[in-house]
């Protein structure tokens, strides 16, 4: 048998479509990244672009999420060439439920990505400009002996936008939150209060009880971006409390689309996170605190500015993190296969 698989060489037939993917993670959160085989995606900006592959591709989003191929919590990046002349390339994000605004693991990851793979033969220095669908975020990679050890990104105006507000939940009772933005908007609730621990003995039970918040807090509270509307949605909840480890600030554990449990501190929501603890007084700019995930791992945020957003008083977060490659992929799509689209089960 060893022979025998050593000599394997199969070739899938032409009848197939064969998308290639490298796999990547960020504090354990997966990241898988297209590289070939995606039909040309349309459109003049990130937005444009998001729009066209739902309407036109969403079943590449689901057969590379879902299983077989994947599985609930799989989270992938779509990259493009720039729609705009100072940035290195765009990309929008792709999960479970559907397409998400802004996504910092996948950053960290895509910056790591970048440089290792010599993406950009011509960049001159370690940062990167990446059109998002919340914005333009500024990426720079920390490299040492052409090996990404750590990738950093200033992200979007980051803010409070509801505070200390609380709502009737099915099943759990009345749950005070908070609203934040960091890219994209999310319910903070402490975990405590609603008799939960930040650990997985509590994955199923996190999952529960982040999504009966977050649709609750859907249902009676309006979230709506200043200016762009494809932003103006809750994305999840997400619990905060104390560290395992007291070098740390505290722990995230981060419910989001529909169910998805983050592995990593969530890059996002560190950044929404720096807007609220700014906005109530209990952090102060230039002060890093580094969050942990639901896993033990980190990442650092440090409020580098303070800037007014359409009149949200907001920071501009600076978020560090490192990744890892998982490996690479070339899934194949029978003709006779079918579960093409995938499946989940949630």
């Amino acid at each position: 048998m060893d022979k025998l698989l050593q000599d394997f060489n199969y070739q899938a037939p032409d009848s197939f479509t064969k998308i290639t993917t490298i796999d990547m993670h960020t504090g354990g959160e997966p990241l898988r990244i297209p590289v070939a085989g995606l039909p040309k995606i349309e459109g003049n900006s990130v937005l444009e672009k998001r729009r066209f592959f739902k309407d036109n591709y969403d079943y590449i989003r689901t057969g590379l999420m879902f299983e077989p191929r994947g599985h609930a919590d799989m989270y992938g990046a779509i990259m493009s060439d720039p729609s705009s002349p100072d940035a290195d390339f765009d990309v929008f994000f792709i999960h479970n439920e559907g397409y998400s605004t802004m996504c910092g693991h996948a950053v960290l990851a895509l910056t790591k990505f970048a440089f290792e793979t010599n993406l950009l033969p011509n960049k001159t220095d370690n940062k990167l400009t990446l059109n998002v669908p919340c914005g333009t975020i500024y990426a720079e990679a920390k490299i040492v002996d052409g090996i990404v050890v750590e990738s950093t990104f200033i992200n979007v105006p980051s803010y409070l936008y509801y505070k200390d507000k609380t709502v009737e939940v099915e099943g759990i009772g009345k749950v005070t939150f908070d609203v934040a933005f960091g890219g994209a908007y999310y319910a903070f609730v402490e975990a405590a209060s609603v008799g939960l621990k930040m650990t997985p003995d509590y994955y199923n039970q996190l999952i529960d009880y982040g999504r009966r918040i977050k649709y609750a807090v859907m249902d009676n509270f309006e979230v709506k971006h200043p200016i762009e509307a494809d932003l103006s949605f809750l994305y999840g909840t997400i619990f905060t409390g104390k560290p395992e480890n007291n070098a740390h600030h505290s722990r995230n554990v981060c419910i989001f689309a529909e169910g998805e449990v983050d592995r990593s501190a969530t890059g996002s929501g560190v950044s929404a996170r720096a807007g609220l603890h700014f906005s109530k007084g209990t952090l102060a700019l230039h002060q890093p605190i580094t969050i942990e995930s639901i896993l033990g791992s980190t990442m650092t945020v440090e409020a580098i500015e303070k800037t007014d957003f359409h009149g949200y008083e907001a920071v501009i977060p600076k978020v560090s993190g490192a990744a890892s490659f998982v490996g690479k992929n070339e899934f194949w799509f029978s003709p006779s296969d079918p579960y093409n689209k995938g499946f989940i089960f949630r």
